[in-house]
């Protein structure tokens, strides 16, 4: 009974009760992992971190025990940058980190996706959807992963498939039907030595997650405040972030008008009705494949708001590898793979590797 112990701990007001160390957090997410809590004491624990809000210390303990479960690819791969979007996917915006993360591959990154598909309580469009669409999809496996981007310096592998006991939480987040810490858990779950970047909800949570990030032993990352919580910056106005580099936070913001390409609308998924209840975006076809469809189009070099924000998360991923120092270098090194054909090769290599 670990969790009834923790839940203690918590207390069930700020003032009868405190933050958990590390090893407190540590404990009770493997004991999460492990399956022998009841699904009634895993909500009641993550309802309980939801309504005091979750430390630093906190998020590393719960990281490390999913880190010491997991079967993680790439670890010790030099020049890996991960993607970690939000796993419960986007409702309004397409996930164009995949058109992203292949025009970074295509100008010299190697780029590892983490995604899953039709996580709840959202269960939104992600980047395992329009790969699908695409004909290459993602892979379960971490080992065929790794293999991808070795070969093809791109590769998108399921969560779920690294970490299978995550598979056994989804009615509990569907039934408590609002986001928890998991959402931020699942999105730590990465390649030690790699750099990351991180989508971030809105609010005062940048700050931790790079403070999580560094303490994970990550010395390059990128916290961003996209567009759904995701990677994708807007393009209406600014989006903040803070870039880790080294021992050194530096807060940041992506202004698209520096690069021309402000004034416009962000791109935008079509409407085709409410969901069927208990169904989410992510179960749409009709909205896969024009999410599908938007990827191909910009990298077919078709003009609009997708293909800026695609270049602007790919100088993001550019930055955050260490590939390029400004983000203006990384909009134009991003350019040059786009209508060079750089990532489109990289697409059709990762195809004849599925």
């Amino acid at each position: 009974m670990i969790l009834r112990d923790l839940l203690r701990v918590l207390g069930s007001h700020r003032r009868d009760g405190r933050n958990l160390t590390s090893d407190e957090a540590h404990r009770a997410f493997a004991t999460i992992l492990s399956g022998t809590e009841s699904e009634i004491q895993v909500g009641a624990f993550l309802i309980a971190l939801r309504w005091k809000g979750v430390t630093v210390e906190e998020l590393v303990g719960f990281a490390r025990a999913a880190r010491e479960r997991a079967v993680i690819p790439c670890q010790g791969l030099r020049g890996l940058v991960t993607l970690c979007p939000p796993h419960e996917g986007n409702d309004r915006v397409p996930p164009l980190e995949v058109a992203a993360g292949l025009i970074a591959a295509g100008a010299g990154a190697r780029v590892l996706i983490i995604s899953d598909r039709c996580v709840p309580p959202r269960r939104g469009l992600t980047a395992i959807s329009v790969l699908e669409h695409l004909g290459c999809g993602a892979t379960w496996d971490p080992h065929e992963v790794e293999d991808w981007v070795v070969k093809a310096r791109f590769g998108a592998v399921a969560l779920s498939g690294m970490l299978p006991a995550m598979l056994g939480l989804r009615r509990v987040r569907s039934d408590i039907g609002v986001r928890t810490p998991l959402s931020t858990v699942e999105k730590l779950i990465a390649p030690t030595q790699s750099a990351v970047v991180l989508g971030a909800q809105g609010g005062p949570v940048l700050g931790t997650a790079v403070e999580v990030m560094q303490s994970l032993g990550h010395t390059s990352g990128m916290a961003i405040q996209g567009l759904e919580g995701g990677l994708v910056p807007t393009l209406r106005r600014r989006t903040r972030g803070i870039h880790l580099d080294g021992a050194h936070q530096v807060p940041m913001t992506i202004e698209p008008a520096d690069f021309g390409m402000g004034g416009v609308d962000d791109p935008e998924m079509p409407m085709f009705g409410p969901p069927d209840e208990g169904q989410g975006t992510g179960d749409n076809p009709q909205l896969v494949k024009a999410a599908g469809e938007l990827t191909r189009a910009v990298l077919a070099g078709e003009s609009g708001p997708a293909r800026h924000a695609a270049l602007l998360t790919a100088a993001i991923i550019l930055r955050t590898a260490r590939i390029v120092p400004t983000f203006a270098e990384g909009v134009d090194r991003a350019t040059e793979a786009l209508d060079s054909g750089a990532a489109s090769a990289v697409l059709a290599h990762v195809r004849e590797l599925c």
